[in-house]
């Protein structure tokens, strides 16, 4: 939402429970939070029912939301949540939820490109840089991890993912320093599978 005026109007007409009002706002902000959701989760079934439950509390309680222009880390921060809940849930269960858990569908997840048209050699360099990256992904804590999702995937502002995370924007930036390096260094060709 990037027009002030116009989503001050959309977000009145939400609020008021305008059905088409809250279908703009799903369509606007639905491929953002699943993408989060399922870069959180590694699970396309996971982040489909969470992107649900997410839109199931903004229709529920848009109507207490207070227009500060800061509705979409308030998404953000309800998707977030259901996410850290649902991996808090699997753990408790003795169940993995991970970046690696489905691999069905790895042409659709891999941040590398794996064009039909690329050569074959192309796509194997492709798919095992996707690899190793999902891999170096997976080693990094909860909050590092959760940081780079929300900004790479989520596209949020460091400020916006403050606000989502309910930290003070130089932690934000520091997680997301602390976890960049900590890639770099994992996926470099010398690097013996330290730390």
């Amino acid at each position: 939402m990037e027009n002030g005026g116009r989503d001050d109007e959309l977000l009145g007409r939400a609020r008021r429970r305008d059905p088409a009002a809250l279908d703009e706002l799903v369509a606007a902000f639905s491929p953002r939070v699943y993408g989060l959701l399922y870069r959180l989760t590694g699970s396309a079934d996971v982040a489909q029912d969470l992107t649900q439950e997410t839109f199931l509390r903004v229709v529920r309680t848009i109507d207490r939301y207070s227009h500060d222009g800061r509705f979409e880390a308030w998404i953000f921060r309800i998707a977030a949540n259901l996410a850290r809940d649902q991996v808090r849930a699997r753990r408790r269960r003795g169940m993995t939820l991970s970046l690696d858990s489905e691999r069905e569908d790895e042409e659709s997840r891999s941040p590398v490109d794996l064009r039909d048209d690329a050569t074959p050699s192309a796509r194997l360099a492709a798919s095992e840089d996707a690899g190793l990256l999902e891999a170096a992904l997976a080693r990094l804590s909860e909050p590092e991890r959760e940081i780079l999702m929300m900004r790479h995937y989520g596209d949020l502002s460091f400020r916006e993912i403050a606000d989502v995370l309910n930290v003070p924007l130089g932690t934000a930036l520091a997680r997301a320093h602390r976890a960049l390096q900590r890639l770099k260094k994992w996926m470099s060709p010398s690097e013996e599978d330290s730390e």
